[in-house]
C-alpha cells in the first residue's frame, strides 16, 4: 500500500492538525520531483476545464431569458474577463488561456448560428485559430498547442470539402485542391514538431495530435482516390509523402515512435488496400476466396513486419540515450 496513503488515514483516524499532520508526512518517501511540479498544474487545468463546463450549463440553463443581444455581450464580456485573468494571473495563466480559446470558438459558433453570413465553416475554423494564436503564444504550453491543432486542422479538412464543390468527391482537376490541404497539414505538423521548435513551448502532445489528423487526412483521401479511375496520383502520392515522413522519423534526432506507428498504420492500410484494387480490378471469377485469403495473409503479414522493425528501432533509440 502506499505509504503516503497510510499516513493520511491515520491523521485522519486520529483527527491530527495540519503541522502534526506535516510530521507525519515526512516520515514517508518524498514524491518524484516531476509529480510535485505537474500535478499542481494539471489540477489548475482540471479545475479550468471543469469551471469552463459549470459556465456553459449556466448559460444554457438561463439562456431563454437573455435576448440576442444579452448572448452576444455576455460571451464577449466572458472571453475579454478570461484574457484579462490570463494576463494578470501569470501562475494560472495556462488554464485562463484555454478557457478564453473555447470561449472564441463558442462566441464564432453563436455568431455563425445566429446570422447566416453565408461564410463557410472552415473561414470560421481561420478566423479562429488566428486569434488563438497570440494566447498560444503567450503561454507557451502544450496545453494551448494541442487544442489549437485541433482546429487548425479540422479548418483544414473544412476548407478541401468547401473547394471540391462540398462533396467528398476525388476527381482529376480537384488534385491541386487536396495537394494544397496535404501540404498546409504537413507544414503545421512541422511547425508544431519538438524537436525542431519553430513555435516557442510546443511539446509531443501538439504535435502528434496534428501528425495524426494529417496522417488520418492524406490516408482517407488516398485511399478514396483508389477507387477513382482518374484520381488515381493521389494514392501513389499518399504513399511517398509516408514513405519521406517514415524515413525522416526514423533518424535518431527526430525519433517518435509515436508518429513511427501512426505512419506505419497509414503505409500498411494504403499498401493492402492498393493490393486489394489489384487483385479485383474489373475481375469477377470464381477465385475470391483465394484472393481474400491472400489478401488477409499479407495484411498479417506487413503488420508483424512493421511491429518488428518498430520495435527494434525503439530498442536501438533506447540504447543510445
Amino acid at each position: 500500500m502506499d505509504q503516503r496513503l497510510t499516513l493520511y488515514a491515520l491523521a485522519a483516524k486520529y483527527q491530527l492538525d495540519a503541522a502534526a499532520t506535516q510530521k507525519l508526512l515526512q516520515l514517508a518517501e518524498p514524491e518524484p520531483s516531476a509529480i510535485a511540479n505537474r500535478l499542481p498544474r494539471g489540477m489548475a487545468i482540471a479545475a479550468a476545464a471543469l469551471f469552463g463546463l459549470g459556465l456553459i450549463f449556466w448559460i444554457a440553463a438561463n439562456w431563454d431569458t437573455l435576448g440576442r443581444a444579452g448572448h452576444f455581450v455576455l460571451l464577449q464580456s466572458l472571453c475579454v474577463l478570461l484574457c484579462v485573468a490570463a494576463l494578470g494571473l501569470a501562475k494560472a495563466r495556462v488554464p485562463f488561456c484555454l478557457l478564453a480559446m473555447l470561449s472564441i470558438g463558442g462566441l464564432f459558433a453563436y455568431f455563425g448560428q445566429t446570422y447566416q453570413t453565408g461564410a463557410d465553416p472552415w473561414q470560421l475554423f481561420a478566423v479562429w485559430g488566428v486569434l488563438a494564436l497570440p494566447l498560444c503564444f503567450s503561454a507557451q504550453n502544450d496545453v494551448l498547442w494541442t487544442p489549437w491543432a485541433l482546429v487548425v486542422s479540422t479548418g483544414i479538412s473544412l476548407w478541401i470539402h468547401a473547394h471540391t464543390g462540398h462533396r467528398w468527391r476525388f476527381e482529376q482537376e480537384d488534385a491541386r485542391v487536396f495537394l494544397l490541404g496535404w501540404s498546409s497539414a504537413l507544414l503545421l505538423t512541422l511547425a508544431l514538431s519538438p524537436k525542431m521548435p519553430y513555435l516557442k513551448g510546443t511539446g509531443p502532445w501538439a504535435f502528434r495530435t496534428a501528425l495524426t489528423l494529417s496522417s488520418v487526412m492524406i490516408c482517407s483521401s488516398a485511399f478514396t482516390a483508389l477507387l477513382m479511375h482518374d484520381a488515381s496520383m493521389l494514392y501513389y502520392l499518399g504513399l511517398l509523402l509516408f514513405a519521406i515522413a517514415a524515413a525522416a522519423l526514423v533518424q535518431p534526432a527526430t525519433f517518435d515512435i509515436y508518429g513511427l506507428s501512426i505512419i506505419g498504420l497509414g503505409l500498411n492500410i494504403l499498401l493492402v488496400s492498393g493490393l486489394t484494387r489489384l487483385l479485383f480490378h474489373d475481375q469477377y471469377d470464381g477465385e475470391v476466396i483465394g484472393k481474400i485469403f491472400l489478401i488477409g495473409l499479407v495484411a498479417a503479414g506487413l503488420l508483424a513486419f512493421t511491429v518488428s522493425i518498430l520495435l527494434r528501432l525503439s530498442k536501438r533509440q533506447a540504447k543510445a540515450l
